[in-house]
């Protein structure tokens, strides 16, 4: 746990300027068994400290990887002697940030370490369950991943925090032959925030979806090809989350929009059916903690829900304090740092289409010629909201019900003209909590979602 030296380095902050302080204690895992065998077993830390100084509209920046309260003025100070370099050459001078009541923000859960032997055993345990039980398998893969970051945040005008994100995820991949010999897969990923006990103490339910995924996959190993073109469809949350992150989430942070996403021009428009509303959410999501619970940005703004679009109408963006003090609104804590040398950056937290009213078995049944599709792979998006994704699952639609499983094809179009042909959408939700955003620097984030009925081009073969 990261001990707080830095409360004390307020005395060194410039007088005149906004600073920003950050401690950062980082470390990462990465486990991978492929077919039995131990290819990959890693652990790294890092940790360091940053500071931010701002002056009439110039940032100043500095880090270094020495945490001592030595290093922590010294960092002050190359940050403050930056602005002021800066500033130097700031043809438009801006006003200060307005200011944040002083408070202190932590989080409830700290950072806990195990050994690396026992994250090793617990992929082991899960794949001789599939060799055991699934003998027919091509190929296996059992990946274990930790991200978790520990942060002190210390400011001059806004909210000090004392914060940590752990989060760990076991991925699964099984791959199999078609009769004809073409090697197919799926893959699937368990887990999310917290630590191994919270996500791996009893290994029961993941055993149960892997039998699931299993299941897909031999379906998917006697699918069809799906048929290009315009189709009706339903996306599975995960589908529709990732949408809403990548086509969407992306053009209304307003960094992007100043950069000239197609959000700009539509603030306070329709841009999608009235049945879509979507929320960035900061800790707290639908009464319950959200997946990726965050409580102060790297700014020292608590942390509160942005909404993006209501009822169809986009209705603001994502912000840092300084594109709020631009368009007049307040931050609602979405500027964020990777590692301890990053600067904040506007980003996501846990993107979600809010549910609506629809059974699933009703979409399903609406549907007379169409696809349900699962899971994505790969893909891209635009600041014009255009995108194109991979569908590595998903089924075929005939009179209403569940047909054959489909090959992996891809999916295209303009998000918010794919978000005006949604007529249904489903009464539960539905999160991804492993994902990683890779903005100019990787951040972990959560999306999610209900199922959405809506139309959308399919690539075919």
């Amino acid at each position: 746990m990261l001990e707080d030296i830095l409360t004390k380095q307020k005395s060194y902050f410039d007088a005149g300027m906004q600073t920003v302080l950050r401690g950062q204690e980082s470390r990462f895992r990465r486990i991978v068994i492929q077919n039995g065998n131990l290819v990959a077993n890693a652990r790294s830390e890092e940790s360091g400290i940053c500071a931010r100084a701002y002056l009439n509209g110039a940032y100043g920046f500095a880090s270094t990887s020495e945490y001592s309260e030595e290093a922590a003025r010294r960092t002050i100070e190359a940050a403050t002697k930056n602005a002021g370099y800066l500033d130097k050459y700031n043809s438009e001078k801006k006003n200060a940030y307005p200011g944040i009541a002083p408070q202190i923000i932590t989080s409830p859960r700290m950072i806990i370490d195990f050994e690396q032997k026992r994250l090793v055993d617990i992929c082991k345990e899960i794949d001789a369950y599939i060799e055991g039980k699934y003998t027919d398998l091509l190929s296996r893969t059992v990946a274990y991943r930790e991200d978790t970051m520990e942060k002190i945040i210390v400011t001059s005008d806004a909210a000090d925090g004392h914060v940590s994100y752990p989060r760990c995820n076991i991925y699964v991949a099984l791959n199999i032959n078609t009769a004809e010999g073409q090697p197919v897969e799926v893959a699937d990923s368990f887990g999310g925030f917290g630590h191994i006990e919270d996500n791996f103490a009893d290994l029961t339910s993941i055993y149960e979806k892997i039998d699931k995924l299993y299941k897909q996959l031999r379906e998917k190993a006697e699918g069809v090809y799906a048929s290009a073109g315009v189709k009706t469809v339903i996306l599975h949350p995960d589908v529709a989350g990732m949408i809403a992150h990548e086509a969407v989430g992306h053009t209304v942070e307003a960094d992007l929009v100043q950069g000239g996403s197609v959000a700009g021009p539509n603030l306070g428009k329709m841009v999608a059916s009235e049945l879509i509303s979507i929320t960035d959410f900061a800790h707290t999501a639908f009464g319950e903690k959200a997946p990726l619970p965050v409580y102060i940005d790297d700014e020292g703004i608590p942390a509160k829900d942005a909404i993006l679009v209501e009822n169809g109408v986009l209705k603001g963006y994502m912000h840092d304090r300084e594109s709020a003090a631009l368009y007049g609104v307040e931050p609602c804590g979405n500027a964020r740092g990777y590692a301890f040398s990053d600067e904040p950056l506007i980003r996501m937290r846990n993107t979600c289409v809010l549910p609506g009213k629809d059974k699933l078995e009703d979409m399903i049944a609406s549907v007379d010629d169409g696809y349900y599709l699962l899971q994505t792979g790969n893909g891209q998006a635009d600041l014009t909201g255009e995108f194109m994704f991979g569908i590595t699952m998903g089924y075929e639609i005939k009179n209403g019900k569940l047909g054959k499983a489909i090959l992996d094809t891809t999916v295209s179009g303009v998000a918010f003209d794919m978000l005006k042909t949604v007529d249904m959408v489903s009464d539960t939700v539905t999160w991804s909590p492993s994902g990683t955003c890779g903005k100019k620097q990787a951040m972990p984030v959560s999306m999610g979602g209900p199922a959405i009925k809506c139309k959308i081009t399919i690539g075919g073969r």
